[in-house]
């Protein structure tokens, strides 16, 4: 009996964002300084922001992991397959046609 792989895939869109952005620089900007004073130092007064050297936030687009069973046979197919199965599930549309293998994974056989 033929080998088994295990393979997580996501789909990649055109308006994808992965971008990271230093605290000094979110703290530069005037409406995130209010909605921070607003939400944890409401009617203070005198209040002044800061960061710890060179702190930074990441912004990214939530990715949800689709996966599938193929042969081993099947190994130098898996990002055709992958393809398929996107298809196959509706999971492509209008701006995200692309797709990125996230892990392969062989499942031992039980013989």
């Amino acid at each position: 009996m033929e080998g088994m792989i295990k393979v997580t895939y996501t789909v990649l869109c055109e308006n994808d964002v992965s971008m990271e952005v230093s605290m000094e620089k979110l703290l530069a900007n005037e409406k995130v300084l209010k909605a921070i004073k607003s939400e944890f130092a409401k009617g203070l007064r005198h209040i002044a922001l800061s960061s710890k050297e060179s702190a930074s936030i990441f912004i990214k687009t939530e990715k949800v992991y689709h996966e599938f069973m193929a042969g081993k046979n099947d190994f130098a197919d898996l990002l055709e397959l992958a393809e398929e199965d996107a298809r196959k599930h509706k999971r492509l549309k209008k701006g995200c046609d692309g797709i990125e293998l996230i892990d392969i994974e062989t499942i031992p056989d039980n013989s």
